[in-house]
């Protein structure tokens, strides 16, 4: 190809991309207004059999706009947390399909198989060499999930940076298209949580399609438990990936023989994913 032709694919590239965004946002706008509150019974309808509405903290009629219902609380008991009294048990961040990895090249061997992925393109300013080959949890919430993501371990906020962005699907078709490297190059928040039992750990909250906002719901320098709210996204799919710091965690064997076979596991908040391995090495 020409350099000529190459700039011109660029441009083409760069205008899709800017599409998508602009589409993306439009409806996530229109589902903040009160009109959309008539597509909240057809929405229950399609996802009838997903959908666990007895969990739902509010009635329907509480919900005076999609997006309001989109991004519904759950009642308190709905998703115990695993080993609350444990701070080296690690638990899930969100109810989702979920793949994890014990190392970043176990992930691009087995799953991520698009332009080549980095550590750094991921976290930009926030990556350290300790999260380079560190272990990855990819979690992927699809439209009919509970759209609330929580703290996987117990410690401080100590930094989140914005980073603007695409916002492409991301479904595994994407995520293994030539065409984009969906997690590098969508729209994303990067926080890092320090903690005593598993080092630093970096939490990335990525929008994608129809997502038009990604909400914290805890500052910079707050203390946390595991379980606690971290967030929300607004419309649409999204993910949250977690980045271990290299031979920080232990990985529940299950998560990691599914995701060796390309198998994405459901999970829901405060579930198991692992123990840390500092823990595991003084008790033997």
């Amino acid at each position: 190809m020409t350099l000529q032709g190459t700039v011109v694919t660029d441009q083409v590239h760069q205008g899709a991309k800017d599409l998508l965004k602009n589409l993306s946002e439009k409806q996530g706008r229109r589902m903040n207004t009160a009109d959309s509150v008539k597509d909240i019974p057809q929405f229950i309808k399609f996802f009838q059999d997903q959908l666990k509405m007895d969990d739902v903290k509010y009635p329907l009629e509480h919900f005076k706009t999609f997006n309001e219902f989109f991004i519904r609380e759950l009642k308190p008991d709905a998703r115990p947390v695993a080993f609350p009294e444990r701070d080296d048990v690690a638990v899930c961040a969100a109810d989702c399909r979920l793949m994890a990895f014990e190392s970043v090249e176990d992930s691009t061997r087995f799953w991520i198989k698009g332009r080549k992925f980095s550590i750094e393109g991921l976290l930009g300013t926030e990556a350290t060499t300790s999260f380079i080959n560190g272990s990855l949890v990819i979690f992927r919430l699809a439209p009919q999930d509970y759209h609330r993501f929580h703290f996987p371990v117990t410690g401080r906020v100590e930094s989140s940076v914005h980073i603007p962005g695409c916002l492409y699907t991301v479904n595994p078709i994407a995520v293994n298209s030539n065409y984009c490297n969906v997690f590098t190059e969508n729209k994303r928040v990067v926080s890092i949580i320090s903690t005593e039992e598993f080092g630093k750990v970096a939490f990335v909250a990525i929008g994608a399609t129809m997502v038009g906002s990604i909400t914290l719901s805890k500052e910079e320098g707050d203390f946390v438990k595991k379980g606690d709210e971290f967030g929300y996204f607004s419309f649409g799919g999204s993910t949250v990936i977690c980045v271990f710091e290299k031979d920080a965690i232990k990985i529940d064997d299950d998560l990691i023989k599914n995701s060796a076979r390309s198998l994405e596991t459901l999970v829901t908040v405060g579930m198991t994913l692992g123990v840390a391995r500092n823990k595991m090495e003084s008790a033997c």
